[in-house]
């Protein structure tokens, strides 16, 4: 495993809607891997296949390990349906937007489904953090960043913000 340079926004990489992934094979699980190496070492809690240059439908993420025990998750060709109506803001960074963060409002429990690292379809609930850590990787995943969920004006301060310390 090695760990992989991360694409820094405005790359063009991190605005496409990404693929899908068809094979699942030894270069997806050499992929998921180093994509763990790199997160861990970033240090972050989610790390979307485009944000390695790598456009597509994979992220990996865990939401647990800054805190206690190691909890990895890859979702391979994941979906996300939001339940209930209960929304949360939280401040969200991101590993390709170093140096800034922004408020961002989002479905505080979702069900995502999703493909394992064996082929295998699986679904789980998340709420909390977890659940707005599957939503910003999958943002990724649809070509949206964190920019992408502010108004045009707080969007220019914090582009702004980000340019001069970038």
């Amino acid at each position: 495993m090695s760990i992989l340079p991360i694409v820094a926004w405005p790359d063009p990489r991190l605005k496409r809607v990404c693929d899908s992934v068809d094979a699942f094979d030894d270069a997806v699980r050499r992929l998921i891997g180093d994509m763990f190496e790199t997160m861990y070492d970033a240090p972050g809690r989610g790390l979307a296949a485009p944000q390695v240059g790598v456009t597509q439908r994979l992220f990996v993420m865990d939401a647990t390990w800054k805190e206690g025990a190691k909890s990895p998750l890859v979702c391979i060709n994941p979906e996300i349906k939001p339940l209930g109506d209960v929304m949360s803001t939280n401040e969200e960074a991101c590993l390709s937007i170093k140096g800034v963060s922004c408020d961002v409002t989002r479905p505080n429990q979702i069900e995502l489904t999703f493909t394992d690292v064996d082929g295998k379809r699986a679904s789980m609930i998340l709420e909390g953090f977890a659940a707005i850590c599957a939503q910003h990787e999958m943002d990724h995943l649809n070509g949206r960043v964190i920019f992408d969920h502010l108004d045009e004006t707080a969007r220019k301060a914090l582009e702004t913000e980000y340019r001069a310390v970038a």
